[in-house]
């Protein structure tokens, strides 16, 4: 059973600017509520019960957001405002909050290290990148879960997209062994669309095993000098085991990309009753 989430969040958000300049991306809000908060609640729709953030300079309010506002909620309360006080108050209850800062924008795997003294040496845990907000019954980290039950090996989300969009991204080969299951025999990063394996990406979104973990404390740095999830992966296909991909069910909005964002603010905004008709009008007069 894993019930422990890594999400790191230490990244400048420098896509964003100005907009990040002086809150942090993972704050910006689709529709209503901030990107982050979609992340979180997919973890703990899938049973994690803590969840530890890698910080750096400039995150304290994601920090603030996961807490008590206690003079808030007595506002709301003085107010009677009982349907914002219930979902603010819900907000520091949705799971255990650790936070951890990085102490050097030395990569994704590094971040992870940063999480080790959260984690058992015997346990696997999941890995919540703060951008991809999936939006389907199931979450996609539960998906992940039943492929990693299966096989105990680290596993991968993945999605399918145009082969002229794999150069962006890390891409797998492999043979698929179940429904939308893929045991994965190579990894590679941002290929050109002639090398590339698949039309397979992976997404954001991991179950780590304690020796994918291992292999990170002793992996020398990689391009750009920084300590790489991605490496760690080829590594440990290298040393011969196993690893797999889920290609996930939902509809996905990476909100690390500014068009992807507004698409995704379409797309939650259309599934709330208050605004679907105005906004289904909105979009058809200018469009």
């Amino acid at each position: 059973q894993i019930t422990k989430a890594i999400i790191p969040v230490a990244g400048m958000g420098t896509r964003f600017l100005p907009a990040s300049k002086a809150q942090p991306k993972e704050l910006l809000p689709i529709v209503d509520k901030p990107i982050i908060q979609y992340i979180v609640e997919e973890a703990v729709a899938s049973g994690i019960e803590e969840i530890i953030f890698v910080t750096s300079m400039g995150k304290r309010a994601l920090e603030d957001h996961f807490d008590r506002n206690f003079e808030l909620e007595y506002r709301l309360q003085q107010k009677k405002k009982l349907t914002e006080l219930k979902e603010v108050a819900a907000i520091g209850k949705l799971a255990r909050f650790a936070f951890v800062r990085q102490d050097k924008p030395l990569g994704d795997g590094h971040a992870l290290l940063s999480a080790v003294p959260f984690i058992k040496e015997d346990e696997a845990v999941a890995v919540l990148f703060g951008d991809d907000v999936v939006d389907h019954k199931q979450p996609v980290l539960s998906q992940m879960m039943k492929v990693y039950n299966r096989y105990q090996d680290p596993v991968v989300a993945l999605y399918e997209v145009p082969k002229k969009e794999v150069s962006s991204y890390g891409v797998i080969g492999g043979t698929e062994v179940g429904a939308r299951t893929w045991e994965i025999n190579k990894f590679v990063e941002k290929p050109t669309p002639r090398k590339a394996p698949s039309n397979l990406i992976v997404v954001g979104k991991y179950v780590v095993t304690p020796d994918v973990l291992q292999i990170l404390k002793t992996q020398k740095p990689g391009q750009g000098g920084e300590i790489r999830l991605a490496d760690a992966f080829i590594a440990r296909l290298k040393q011969g085991k196993s690893m797999y991909g889920c290609q996930f069910k939902g509809e996905r909005f990476d909100c690390g990309n500014k068009l992807e964002y507004l698409k995704a603010q379409l797309h939650y905004g259309l599934k709330r009753p208050k605004f679907r008709s105005e906004l289904r009008s909105f979009i058809k007069d200018h469009c």
